[in-house]
């Protein structure tokens, strides 16, 4: 529980960065929310990378590989919120709803996943 609790503090602030450059997107640029959800989720994965291995997990292996599988499990994370964002906005919901749906979602299979692999233990 304790590593979950700072798997979701260091989520908080990925996900901070990761809304205000959907939100931003969405309405000065207007993109479609699906695709302003997936930048964000790469700006907020750079900002999780750094903070889950320092922080959440206490990596002390080298960053390169762990990067990699990070950014797998991330990439696979943010299709999966992309989809929950395209199937919520046309389901009616604004796309803000949408995402704080999909980040419920994302954050639960990425912490099981960076757990397991991308920050195992030796």
């Amino acid at each position: 529980m304790k590593r979950l609790a700072r798997y979701a503090a260091v989520g908080l602030a990925a996900t901070a960065a990761h809304y205000a450059l959907l939100a931003l997107a969405v309405e000065a640029g207007r993109w479609p929310a699906w695709l302003a959800s997936g930048v964000g989720a790469l700006l907020g994965a750079q900002i999780a990378f750094w903070g889950n291995r320092r922080y959440t997990f206490a990596h002390r292996g080298p960053w390169g590989p762990a990067w990699w599988r990070f950014h797998l499990t991330a990439g696979a994370g943010a299709l999966l919120g992309m989809g929950l964002v395209a199937a919520g906005v046309r389901a009616g919901l604004h796309y803000l709803l949408a995402q704080a749906g999909a980040t419920l979602a994302v954050m639960l299979a990425g912490f099981a996943a960076n757990r397991a692999w991308a920050f195992r233990r030796a």
